[in-house]
């Protein structure tokens, strides 16, 4: 039997693409990956999902996970907890596919401090401006916010340029070209 794959994990800021790009991949590769899926405390947007896009949970049951030690990273933003459980990583390597985890930089930086060994890669807007672009454009969320989210991309985009804090850093400023890199990075990693 073949030792496990490692895990990507996916970051950047909200707005930035990742979602995206991570749709696309999904479509093309439909058995080679699986996709962690994150819990939140936060209410569901429209059409999403409870166990495909999120799990959502009171903050009641996640903090009581974070007590038992259930999750690998969680964080809050925006004063909705989200996080990773170990079971949610376990669970895609034992459907034999790649682990791919979307999450921010508090939850890279608790997974730095794992076991995991996964690769890294940041998703990146090409400027603040354009992000908040992209956010407003969504008309999904309340001007505090979005102004949450910029405050949170700033932080991101500074602590990508850390030394070693990923090992790819790819800027989606356009969406084919940066999808192009972005899927020639996951291939060379799955490949290797």
């Amino acid at each position: 039997m073949s030792a496990p794959s490692r895990p990507i994990v996916i970051s950047g800021p909200s707005g930035a693409g990742k979602s995206t790009f991570l749709k696309r991949l999904f479509a093309e590769y439909p058995d080679k990956f699986g996709f962690s899926v994150s819990n939140t405390t936060r209410n569901p947007r429209a059409g999403e999902v409870n166990g495909i896009d999120y799990n959502f949970l009171t903050r009641e049951e996640f903090l009581s996970g974070v007590a038992r030690g259930d999750f690998i990273e969680h964080a809050e933003f925006s004063g909705n907890l989200y996080g990773t459980t170990v079971q949610g990583v376990k669970s895609v390597g034992d459907k034999g596919r790649i682990c791919i985890l979307d999450i921010d930089m508090q939850g890279v930086k608790l997974v730095k401090k794992t076991d995991l060994n996964p690769y890294y890669l940041s998703v990146q807007p090409p400027s603040i401006e354009e992000l908040e672009k992209r956010l407003r454009g969504r008309g999904t969320e309340k001007e505090a916010d979005i102004q949450g989210r910029l405050s949170a991309a700033q932080g991101e985009l500074d602590y990508a340029k850390e030394d070693g804090a990923y090992d790819e850093i790819i800027v989606n400023d356009d969406l084919e070209a940066a999808y192009a890199k972005f899927k020639a990075y996951i291939d060379k990693v799955t490949s290797a």
